[in-house]
């Protein structure tokens, strides 16, 4: 599989598999260094905005995003050569996590009257120590290339709608177009639910999508990128 992918999409694949091991293995506290936080909390730095979709949580979680970004972001690279492509990524990758954290700021909004919630202020009465835990609660990371992988998933979906795909669950086949908005409304309605328990960030999928949506609208407008 590896040697059939394309050279952005291999490249790729071989960053986020160093960054896992290395913050896994190697170096566990390059974890709060490389996820991406809100920016009011007390363990944001300005690049964590691109590192955060290199982290990934666990074996599963890198192994699903890489194997999709082997299967759908082969096909586009090949279409639109490695210069759109890795632009296109990149730019549904910052989309989700915008939109991630604007879903996020609202949630503090809403809770605390801020959207920049301080630590400091919001517990006033604890030492450091017990501040930081509080924070470490209250500040939840975001890590994945999730977001960037629905962005190609919904370039794919534009720009080959009647490849049929092969469903594991159910194992039927489906045409892309429709798979694509399957799985979008199947985020949605997860991201409404708003479930305590549930520790993804669909607004994170949802906002690589919609980036890659309008990105692909202005690229038709500006040249024809569809068959």
């Amino acid at each position: 599989m590896f040697s059939q992918a394309t050279p952005v999409v291999r490249n790729l694949m071989i960053i986020n598999v160093i960054f896992y091991v290395v913050t896994h293995f190697i170096s566990p506290d390059l974890q709060t260094v490389f996820s991406g936080y809100y920016p009011s909390a007390p363990q944001f730095q300005p690049w964590q905005i691109v590192t955060h979709m290199f982290m990934h949580a666990s074996l599963g979680h890198i192994f699903f995003n890489m194997f999709a970004l082997f299967m759908f972001g082969s096909q586009l690279e090949r279409v639109w050569g490695p210069k759109r492509f890795l632009n296109y990524y990149l730019i549904c990758g910052l989309g989700a996590f915008a939109l991630h954290e604007l879903v996020v700021g609202y949630g503090y909004f809403s809770n605390y009257g801020t959207w920049f919630p301080m630590v400091q202020e919001l517990f006033p009465s604890l030492g450091y120590s017990a501040a930081q835990g509080a924070a470490r609660r209250l500040f939840v990371p975001v890590v994945g290339a999730s977001g960037a992988v629905f962005g190609l998933l919904l370039g794919f979906g534009m720009l080959f709608p009647n490849t049929r795909l092969q469903l594991l669950f159910p194992p039927i086949p489906i045409k892309a177009r429709y798979f694509v908005l399957g799985y979008g409304a199947i985020e949605l309605m997860f991201a409404l639910q708003n479930n305590p328990g549930d520790n993804v960030a669909h607004f994170a999928h949802l906002g690589g999508m919609l980036f890659g949506y309008v990105l692909l609208k202005k690229w038709q407008r500006e040249r024809d990128v569809f068959y």
